[in-house]
């Protein structure tokens, strides 16, 4: 299957779009969550060192989001909130595993699965558009 240029443009277009999504909501989450139930940020990090590393983990997460989706675009045809949802029930068993274990708290999960909530559906939208049956 070869790609062509003009595709390669819209999925790296795509994967910029789903990245600024799932990078901001985030921060509005866990930032009311912060003012609601004095939520901290992380100990022992600055705060760059800390917005650097949230970039990068969302970085991997927004490639793989916008590929997996570009690949199984005929299968999945118009179901892209299914295709959310599963990406959120993914992430969303992943806050509830952090919860138990050391250093995450209950209100940090929490803010994570509203905030992967929130996402996840706009991300699958935007991808849709960009990719979809029609791309």
């Amino acid at each position: 299957m070869e790609i062509s240029d003009r595709m390669v443009g819209r999925i790296l277009a795509t994967v910029m779009l789903v990245l600024a999504v799932i990078y901001i909501v985030p921060f509005a989450v866990y930032g009311t969550f912060s003012a609601l139930t004095g939520l901290k940020p992380p100990a022992g990090v600055s705060p760059a060192q800390f917005l650097v590393s949230v970039l990068v983990s969302k970085v991997g997460t927004a490639v793989g989001f916008v590929v997996i989706f570009y690949l199984a675009r005929s299968s999945l045809g118009r179901r892209w909130i299914i295709y959310a949802f599963v990406w959120w029930l993914m992430l969303a068993i992943g806050e509830i595993g952090q919860a138990i274990g050391p250093n995450y708290s209950r209100q940090e999960a929490i803010a994570g699965v509203i905030s992967e909530m929130i996402y996840f559906p706009l991300a699958a939208w935007i991808t849709h558009r960009f990719l979809g049956l029609s791309g």
